[in-house]
Protein backbone atom coordinates (compact mmCIF):
# COMPACT_ATOMS: atom_id res chain seq x y z
CA UNK A 1 0.00 0.00 0.00
CA UNK A 2 1.46 3.33 -1.27
CA UNK A 3 0.23 6.49 -2.06
CA UNK A 4 0.49 9.25 -4.61
CA UNK A 5 -0.06 13.29 -4.29
CA UNK A 6 0.49 15.79 -6.17
CA UNK A 7 -1.45 19.38 -7.71
CA UNK A 8 -1.77 21.25 -11.15
CA UNK A 9 -1.55 25.05 -10.21
CA UNK A 10 -2.57 25.97 -14.27
CA UNK A 11 -3.97 29.72 -12.23
CA UNK A 12 -0.22 30.76 -11.00
CA UNK A 13 -2.32 32.70 -8.12
CA UNK A 14 -0.98 30.87 -5.52
CA UNK A 15 2.34 32.08 -3.54
CA UNK A 16 5.17 29.22 -4.26
CA UNK A 17 5.22 29.37 -0.05
CA UNK A 18 1.46 27.94 -0.15
CA UNK A 19 2.16 25.36 -2.66
CA UNK A 20 5.28 23.99 -0.83
CA UNK A 21 2.67 23.85 2.55
CA UNK A 22 0.47 21.87 0.05
CA UNK A 23 3.03 19.43 -0.67
CA UNK A 24 4.24 18.96 2.47
CA UNK A 25 0.44 18.40 3.96
CA UNK A 26 -0.06 16.01 1.51
CA UNK A 27 2.90 14.22 1.46
CA UNK A 28 2.47 13.80 5.66
CA UNK A 29 -0.72 12.59 5.41
CA UNK A 30 0.14 10.36 3.14
CA UNK A 31 2.33 8.61 5.43
CA UNK A 32 -0.33 6.48 6.57
CA UNK A 33 0.19 4.48 3.47
CA UNK A 34 3.83 4.15 3.45
CA UNK A 35 6.77 5.48 5.26
CA UNK A 36 9.40 3.49 3.85
CA UNK A 37 10.40 6.05 1.06
CA UNK A 38 9.16 9.83 -0.54
CA UNK A 39 9.69 11.26 -3.36
CA UNK A 40 8.40 14.12 -5.89
CA UNK A 41 8.61 14.93 -9.30
CA UNK A 42 8.32 18.66 -11.09
CA UNK A 43 9.21 19.96 -14.43
CA UNK A 44 11.92 23.08 -14.30
CA UNK A 45 13.00 25.00 -17.33
CA UNK A 46 11.25 22.06 -19.44
CA UNK A 47 13.21 19.17 -17.76
CA UNK A 48 11.99 16.66 -15.28
CA UNK A 49 13.57 17.04 -12.02
CA UNK A 50 12.73 14.30 -9.74
CA UNK A 51 13.78 14.05 -5.77
CA UNK A 52 13.22 10.76 -3.74
CA UNK A 53 14.88 9.30 -0.31
CA UNK A 54 14.05 6.22 1.64
CA UNK A 55 12.53 8.25 4.71
CA UNK A 56 9.11 8.90 5.51
CA UNK A 57 7.72 12.17 4.58
CA UNK A 58 7.94 14.18 7.59
CA UNK A 59 11.89 13.25 7.57
CA UNK A 60 12.24 14.81 4.13
CA UNK A 61 12.50 18.87 2.93
CA UNK A 62 10.61 18.43 -0.40
CA UNK A 63 11.78 21.67 -2.33
CA UNK A 64 10.95 22.85 -5.84
CA UNK A 65 11.50 26.17 -7.17
CA UNK A 66 8.94 28.89 -7.08
CA UNK A 67 7.63 28.85 -10.68
CA UNK A 68 6.87 25.51 -10.41
CA UNK A 69 2.60 24.62 -11.97
CA UNK A 70 2.81 20.89 -11.48
CA UNK A 71 4.49 18.28 -8.88
CA UNK A 72 3.65 14.69 -8.82
CA UNK A 73 4.57 12.74 -5.36
CA UNK A 74 4.83 9.36 -3.61
CA UNK A 75 4.93 8.04 -0.03
CA UNK A 76 5.75 4.17 -0.70
CA UNK A 77 5.06 0.86 1.61
CA UNK A 78 8.01 -1.25 -0.01
CA UNK A 79 6.50 -4.58 -1.78
CA UNK A 80 9.22 -5.47 -4.43
CA UNK A 81 12.83 -4.09 -4.64
CA UNK A 82 14.31 -2.56 -1.39
CA UNK A 83 14.14 1.16 -1.30
CA UNK A 84 17.68 1.09 0.52
CA UNK A 85 18.52 1.33 -2.95
CA UNK A 86 16.33 4.76 -3.91
CA UNK A 87 16.22 4.06 -7.86
CA UNK A 88 14.07 1.46 -6.51
CA UNK A 89 11.63 4.62 -5.52
CA UNK A 90 8.91 6.43 -6.84
CA UNK A 91 8.79 8.72 -9.28
CA UNK A 92 10.67 7.12 -12.06
CA UNK A 93 11.68 8.77 -15.07
CA UNK A 94 11.45 7.76 -18.94
CA UNK A 95 12.42 9.47 -22.64
CA UNK A 96 10.60 9.34 -25.58
CA UNK A 97 11.90 11.37 -28.68
CA UNK A 98 9.58 14.35 -28.16
CA UNK A 99 9.64 14.43 -24.37
CA UNK A 100 10.28 12.99 -20.72
CA UNK A 101 8.47 12.12 -18.53
CA UNK A 102 8.14 11.07 -14.54
CA UNK A 103 5.78 8.20 -13.15
CA UNK A 104 4.23 7.41 -9.91
CA UNK A 105 2.74 4.29 -8.86
CA UNK A 106 0.09 2.96 -6.52
CA UNK A 107 -0.60 -0.86 -6.16
CA UNK A 108 0.98 -4.12 -7.28
CA UNK A 109 1.96 -5.41 -10.83
CA UNK A 110 3.16 -8.70 -10.90
CA UNK A 111 3.49 -9.03 -15.18
CA UNK A 112 6.62 -7.19 -15.39
CA UNK A 113 8.90 -9.70 -16.24
CA UNK A 114 6.60 -11.45 -18.38
CA UNK A 115 5.95 -8.32 -20.49
CA UNK A 116 10.16 -7.04 -20.36
CA UNK A 117 10.42 -10.92 -22.02
CA UNK A 118 7.79 -10.23 -24.68
CA UNK A 119 8.40 -6.71 -25.44
CA UNK A 120 12.00 -7.78 -25.81
CA UNK A 121 12.77 -4.07 -23.42
CA UNK A 122 15.80 -3.76 -22.10
CA UNK A 123 17.02 -5.39 -18.66
CA UNK A 124 17.05 -2.77 -15.73
CA UNK A 125 18.63 -2.95 -12.11
CA UNK A 126 15.81 -0.88 -11.06
CA UNK A 127 13.74 -4.34 -9.29
CA UNK A 128 9.96 -2.37 -8.85
CA UNK A 129 7.41 -3.56 -10.56
CA UNK A 130 6.23 -0.35 -11.87
CA UNK A 131 8.55 0.46 -13.62
CA UNK A 132 7.56 -1.69 -16.59
CA UNK A 133 5.02 1.37 -16.81
CA UNK A 134 7.50 3.80 -17.87
CA UNK A 135 9.22 1.33 -20.23
CA UNK A 136 6.26 0.05 -21.46
CA UNK A 137 5.29 3.77 -22.49
CA UNK A 138 9.13 4.49 -23.81
CA UNK A 139 8.62 1.71 -26.22
CA UNK A 140 5.32 3.12 -27.36
CA UNK A 141 7.99 6.15 -27.97
CA UNK A 142 5.34 8.89 -27.35
CA UNK A 143 3.67 10.34 -23.93
CA UNK A 144 0.33 10.67 -24.92
CA UNK A 145 -3.10 9.34 -24.10
CA UNK A 146 -2.67 6.22 -26.57
CA UNK A 147 0.62 5.05 -25.46
CA UNK A 148 -0.64 5.56 -21.81
CA UNK A 149 -3.67 3.09 -23.05
CA UNK A 150 -1.18 0.52 -24.69
CA UNK A 151 0.55 0.58 -21.36
CA UNK A 152 -2.71 0.16 -19.19
CA UNK A 153 -4.13 -2.72 -20.78
CA UNK A 154 -0.71 -4.19 -20.99
CA UNK A 155 -0.19 -4.42 -17.16
CA UNK A 156 -2.05 -7.16 -15.03
CA UNK A 157 -2.66 -5.96 -11.32
CA UNK A 158 -4.09 -3.12 -8.89
CA UNK A 159 -3.02 0.29 -9.93
CA UNK A 160 -3.22 4.23 -10.06
CA UNK A 161 -0.90 6.19 -12.12
CA UNK A 162 -0.11 9.69 -12.18
CA UNK A 163 2.78 10.80 -15.45
CA UNK A 164 3.60 14.32 -15.35
CA UNK A 165 4.96 15.30 -19.14
CA UNK A 166 7.54 17.59 -19.46
CA UNK A 167 5.41 20.43 -20.97
CA UNK A 168 3.77 20.33 -17.47
CA UNK A 169 0.64 18.15 -18.81
CA UNK A 170 -0.68 15.70 -16.08
CA UNK A 171 -2.18 11.94 -16.79
CA UNK A 172 -3.67 10.13 -13.66
CA UNK A 173 -4.77 6.57 -14.94
CA UNK A 174 -7.42 4.54 -12.85
CA UNK A 175 -7.18 0.77 -12.45
CA UNK A 176 -8.89 -0.26 -9.60
CA UNK A 177 -7.15 1.73 -6.77
CA UNK A 178 -8.36 4.81 -4.98
CA UNK A 179 -7.96 8.23 -6.05
CA UNK A 180 -9.38 12.07 -5.45
CA UNK A 181 -9.16 15.02 -7.22
CA UNK A 182 -10.68 18.29 -6.31
CA UNK A 183 -10.56 21.01 -8.62
CA UNK A 184 -10.54 25.10 -7.60
CA UNK A 185 -11.83 26.75 -10.44
CA UNK A 186 -11.59 30.55 -9.03
CA UNK A 187 -8.10 29.60 -8.21
CA UNK A 188 -7.38 27.28 -11.01
CA UNK A 189 -5.91 24.47 -9.26
CA UNK A 190 -6.04 20.79 -9.14
CA UNK A 191 -5.16 18.72 -6.23
CA UNK A 192 -5.35 14.85 -5.99
CA UNK A 193 -3.91 12.59 -3.35
CA UNK A 194 -5.05 8.25 -2.91
CA UNK A 195 -8.02 8.73 -0.80
CA UNK A 196 -10.02 11.22 0.48
CA UNK A 197 -9.27 11.42 4.03
CA UNK A 198 -5.28 12.17 2.79
CA UNK A 199 -6.79 15.49 1.24
CA UNK A 200 -9.30 16.40 3.97
CA UNK A 201 -6.25 16.37 6.41
CA UNK A 202 -3.67 18.59 4.15
CA UNK A 203 -6.28 20.93 3.65
CA UNK A 204 -7.09 21.58 7.05
CA UNK A 205 -3.13 22.80 7.52
CA UNK A 206 -3.56 24.90 3.79
CA UNK A 207 -6.87 26.38 3.40
CA UNK A 208 -7.84 27.92 -0.18
CA UNK A 209 -10.78 30.20 -0.71
CA UNK A 210 -13.69 30.07 -3.22
CA UNK A 211 -15.50 26.64 -4.28
CA UNK A 212 -13.96 23.47 -4.52
CA UNK A 213 -15.48 20.71 -6.65
CA UNK A 214 -14.67 16.89 -6.99
CA UNK A 215 -14.05 15.70 -10.11
CA UNK A 216 -15.11 12.36 -10.94
CA UNK A 217 -13.14 9.48 -11.83
CA UNK A 218 -14.19 6.23 -12.84
CA UNK A 219 -12.38 2.80 -13.61
CA UNK A 220 -10.68 2.55 -16.94
CA UNK A 221 -10.34 6.26 -16.81
CA UNK A 222 -7.59 8.59 -18.29
CA UNK A 223 -7.44 11.93 -16.79
CA UNK A 224 -5.30 14.25 -19.14
CA UNK A 225 -4.91 17.76 -17.74
CA UNK A 226 -2.93 20.35 -19.40
CA UNK A 227 -0.87 23.03 -18.26
CA UNK A 228 -3.50 25.78 -18.85
CA UNK A 229 -6.15 23.46 -17.19
CA UNK A 230 -7.94 22.15 -19.74
CA UNK A 231 -9.34 18.65 -18.78
CA UNK A 232 -10.15 15.50 -21.40
CA UNK A 233 -11.20 11.92 -20.49
CA UNK A 234 -10.38 8.89 -22.49
CA UNK A 235 -10.68 5.32 -21.43
CA UNK A 236 -9.48 1.88 -21.45
CA UNK A 237 -9.93 -1.93 -21.06
CA UNK A 238 -8.14 -2.99 -17.73
CA UNK A 239 -7.42 -6.76 -17.67
CA UNK A 240 -9.60 -7.58 -14.81
CA UNK A 241 -8.77 -9.68 -12.27
CA UNK A 242 -9.53 -10.60 -8.45
CA UNK A 243 -6.66 -12.22 -6.87
CA UNK A 244 -5.87 -13.18 -3.56
CA UNK A 245 -3.40 -10.12 -1.97
CA UNK A 246 -1.84 -12.87 0.37
CA UNK A 247 -1.06 -14.86 -3.00
CA UNK A 248 0.71 -12.03 -4.75
CA UNK A 249 3.05 -10.89 -1.68
CA UNK A 250 4.02 -14.90 -1.24
CA UNK A 251 4.82 -14.64 -5.38
CA UNK A 252 7.20 -11.63 -4.66
CA UNK A 253 8.66 -13.36 -2.00
CA UNK A 254 7.44 -11.50 1.16
CA UNK A 255 5.50 -13.43 4.07
CA UNK A 256 2.19 -11.45 4.08
CA UNK A 257 1.93 -11.78 8.33
CA UNK A 258 5.52 -10.13 8.96
CA UNK A 259 3.98 -7.38 6.47
CA UNK A 260 1.04 -6.73 8.53
CA UNK A 261 3.48 -6.68 11.40
CA UNK A 262 5.53 -4.14 9.84
CA UNK A 263 2.57 -1.92 8.58
CA UNK A 264 1.38 -1.84 12.38
CA UNK A 265 4.64 -0.87 13.55
CA UNK A 266 4.62 1.71 11.41
CA UNK A 267 1.74 2.95 12.33
CA UNK A 268 2.49 3.19 15.74
CA UNK A 269 5.32 5.01 14.74
CA UNK A 270 4.20 8.35 12.75
CA UNK A 271 0.81 8.58 14.73
CA UNK A 272 2.82 11.12 17.29
CA UNK A 273 2.74 13.36 13.63
CA UNK A 274 -0.82 13.49 13.88
CA UNK A 275 -0.94 14.46 17.74
CA UNK A 276 -2.34 10.77 18.57
CA UNK A 277 -0.52 7.99 21.44
CA UNK A 278 1.27 5.64 20.92
CA UNK A 279 -0.83 3.60 23.68
CA UNK A 280 -4.00 4.93 21.89
CA UNK A 281 -3.18 3.54 19.04
CA UNK A 282 -2.06 -0.21 20.90
CA UNK A 283 -5.39 -0.06 22.61
CA UNK A 284 -7.59 0.51 19.50
CA UNK A 285 -5.55 -2.99 18.10
CA UNK A 286 -6.04 -4.88 21.04
CA UNK A 287 -9.87 -4.25 20.96
CA UNK A 288 -9.85 -5.56 16.93
CA UNK A 289 -9.33 -2.53 15.27
CA UNK A 290 -7.50 -3.02 11.68
CA UNK A 291 -4.73 -1.33 10.75
CA UNK A 292 -6.95 0.41 7.74
CA UNK A 293 -9.46 1.65 10.14
CA UNK A 294 -6.63 3.37 12.60
CA UNK A 295 -5.00 4.50 9.15
CA UNK A 296 -7.80 6.42 8.24
CA UNK A 297 -9.31 7.34 11.74
CA UNK A 298 -5.65 9.38 12.50
CA UNK A 299 -6.64 11.34 8.89
CA UNK A 300 -9.59 12.44 10.84
CA UNK A 301 -8.86 14.02 14.09
CA UNK A 302 -12.66 14.66 14.98
CA UNK A 303 -13.45 10.62 14.48
CA UNK A 304 -10.40 9.69 16.37
CA UNK A 305 -11.41 11.52 19.33
CA UNK A 306 -15.11 10.22 19.47
CA UNK A 307 -13.79 6.39 18.28
CA UNK A 308 -11.34 6.77 21.22
CA UNK A 309 -13.74 7.86 23.64
CA UNK A 310 -15.94 4.95 22.87
CA UNK A 311 -12.89 2.76 23.01
CA UNK A 312 -11.97 3.83 26.48
CA UNK A 313 -15.43 3.49 27.47
CA UNK A 314 -15.29 -0.14 26.53
CA UNK A 315 -12.82 -0.65 27.60
CA UNK A 316 -13.50 0.15 31.16
CA UNK A 317 -16.12 -2.17 30.87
Amino acid sequence: MCAIFGFLDYGKKISANTLKKLIRALSVAAESRGTDATGISYVNNGNIVTFKKAKPAHKVKLYFPKDTTAVIGHTRFTTQGSEKHNYNNHPFEGTTNNHTFALAHNGVLYNDKELRKENALPETNIETDSYIAVQLIEHENIVDSNSIKAMAEAVTGSFVFTILRDDNTLFIVKGENPITLLHYPELGLYIYASTTAILTAALKAVKFSGVCEEVPINDGNIIRIDSDGKLSVSTFEAQVQHFDWHYLYRLYGYDYGNMDEDYTNDLLMICGCYGVAREDVELMLELGYSTDEIEEMLLDSDLFEQTMNEVKTMYQR
